[in-house]
């Protein structure tokens, strides 16, 4: 993508991959390193021109428009500096769709005190692509598999598909205490809010939006279950929150989870929250073949199971189950 002029008047020809995008949204995105409430300023200043036409942050944008952006002055020093990092596992990729294995321990996106995330650091590993935007979320702590569309049109495809239930969600959660049931629905609602350190959480309350959980049991020692949770509602810390409130928390949870327990873990190789998105089914938003994509556990958490079935009893589950879900 051409490098956006800080100096001078700046014109573009919206393409395909920008096709339904918010202006507000393809700004930010043009416009690296420019805090964001100096590009609501030129928005509501009129210096933005669509065909020539002011626009609010809310217009859509259409193949064809010409954008007008005005000069914008930005300290060199200023601008953050994405790392190029490591190549990451690629689990599918073609022209519209590409999925990668995120590592436990990285932001999917920049923003609230992250500097960047994934997509930040592929966008800068593959200067190239004219367009690349997160499908969904993952939890910084939460590892698994990741959805980025390639084009504009699969990304409206995709968001259709995880609103109307299309997309098959899996993970697997290692949580404190003896899950006894093998299948289990559980439907709570959850409310968010946010603590009186501004940082963001989630409860079961009645006034909060319907979440559903499907949980299956996959293997039990004497003081861990391993579970497998499907997600029939995409509701933020979902899993999280839900076995919390059922009184299996996640092992490594540092918001919901035992604290104490958590303390005991670290010490025994596991300083990370044991969850990951282990499983994605979906038709293919162009194609509408199949695709049913894995990832199997990191070989961290692969290593924690190892040292349980050393030191506990394992009396479920003759065959762990730590890819194909």
């Amino acid at each position: 993508m051409k490098e956006l002029s800080k100096a001078s008047v700046t014109r573009r020809r919206i393409g395909e991959e920008a096709e339904g995008q918010r202006i507000d949204n393809y700004l930010l995105r043009v416009c690296k390193g420019v805090p964001k409430s100096h590009v609501y300023r030129i928005l509501r200043s009129g210096e933005v021109r669509v065909n020539g036409k002011r626009v609010g942050p809310d217009c859509r944008l259409q193949a064809g428009d010409e954008l007008r952006i005005p000069p914008i002055r930005l300290d060199a020093s200023a601008r953050p500096q994405v790392p190029v990092g490591q190549a990451y596992r690629i689990v599918f990729e073609d022209d519209g769709l590409l999925v990668v294995d995120k590592p436990a321990g990285l932001a999917v996106h920049g923003g609230s005190g992250v500097s960047f995330g994934v997509i930040e650091q592929l966008r800068r590993q593959r200067p190239e692509a004219r367009c690349l935007e997160l499908a969904h979320r993952l939890d910084r702590e939460t590892s698994g598999l990741l959805l980025i569309a390639k084009r504009r049109p699969v990304l409206t495809r995709l968001h259709d598909l995880f609103r109307d239930g299309g997309v098959e969600k899996r993970y697997l959660a290692l949580v404190k205490g003896r899950w006894h049931d093998p299948l289990r629905h559980v439907r709570l609602a959850l409310h968010k809010y946010l603590t009186e350190a501004g940082e963001r959480r989630v409860s079961v309350a009645l006034e909060g939006k319907a979440a559903h959980s499907i949980v299956r049991l996959v293997a039990r020692w004497e003081n861990f279950s391993l579970v497998d949770v499907e997600l029939k509602t995409g509701r933020t810390h979902q899993i999280r929150v839900h076995l919390a409130h059922l009184g299996f928390p996640l092992c490594g949870d540092d918001k919901y989870g035992d604290f104490e327990l958590n303390r005991a873990l670290r010490k025994q190789g596991l300083d990370r929250m044991f969850l990951h998105a282990g499983r994605l089914a979906f038709d293919h938003p162009v194609s509408g073949e199949r695709l049913e994509l894995k990832a199997c556990l990191p070989e961290e958490l692969l290593t924690f199971l190892g040292r349980m079935d050393h030191n506990e009893k394992r009396d479920y589950g003759t065959e762990l189950q730590t890819g194909g879900i």
